[in-house]
């Protein structure tokens, strides 16, 4: 029995058949199963001889009807076209670059039946900072929907433990780049706020444009590897 085949058995046995009567006539659960490894096959991109990075982050855009027929079992099926991805990955010698997420979201210009799916790369963050020094910030710094504060003397941005901000993306330097801090920028005072280059492989843009430093402002977009981040100023000034 082939992959797909033993992932809609499992599906409907786990269901008692109920999802497949559900959708006898509309998007089949194993036709997902199967764009989803397509995505993954038609966006790999070469690491290494034996590696490939492939996306993690996957919505999958239905009509409102088909939408509504999968409400009762669409935790149950993303955790299953999870597994299959992963079984998939592993066959392929694919690398995700954080956890596998996949989530239904309508779509008003498809018709019963029809879908289609979005996805990216999406590099696990991880961070030193508490959730009170995130709170407490007058600045943070989002990616990947993870929050980190910018605060004096600044912090480092890398794929590498001795980085502040540790991004799982394989076009990331171990030290990639730095945000600094001014010293001045404390209570009553506008924050100074600068990103430099750290010698990194491939290099940073901002927004859009290749430099090695420059100062940054809120909504100031940075990208390094496949990953952007965005610079959030919470309050440029206070008064006193």
């Amino acid at each position: 029995m082939g992959g797909l085949s033993k992932f809609e058995h499992k599906l409907e046995t786990m269901i008692s058949g109920a999802f497949a009567r559900a959708f006898r006539s509309a998007v089949q659960p194993v036709e997902i199963a199967a764009a989803l490894q397509r995505e993954c096959d038609n966006n790999a991109q070469i690491l290494s001889r034996d590696r490939r990075l492939v996306p993690n982050d996957f919505h999958v855009e239905l009509s409102q009807t088909d939408l509504d027929r999968l409400a009762p079992y669409d935790t149950a099926m993303a955790d299953e076209l999870g597994n299959q991805l992963r079984e998939h990955a592993e066959q392929q010698s694919y690398v995700f670059p954080g956890p596998v997420t996949i989530a239904f979201e309508p779509a008003e210009d498809l018709t019963t039946g029809r879908f289609r799916i979005r996805s990216r790369a999406q590099a696990k963050v991880t961070g030193n900072a508490t959730h009170t020094q995130v709170r407490r910030a007058r600045a943070v710094l989002e990616v990947n929907g993870t929050r980190h504060p910018l605060q004096s003397p600044g912090l480092v941005v890398g794929r590498g433990t001795e980085a502040d901000v540790r991004i799982n993306d394989p076009g990331v330097s171990r030290r990639h780049i730095e945000f600094v801090v001014g010293a001045g920028s404390g209570e009553g005072r506008p924050l100074d706020i600068a990103v430099h280059d750290l010698g990194s492989t491939n290099g940073m843009l901002v927004d859009g444009h290749r430099i090695t430093q420059t100062p940054v402002h809120d909504g100031t977009r940075v990208k390094i590897g496949n990953t952007t981040m965005t610079v959030r100023v919470i309050e440029e000034d206070i008064d006193v």
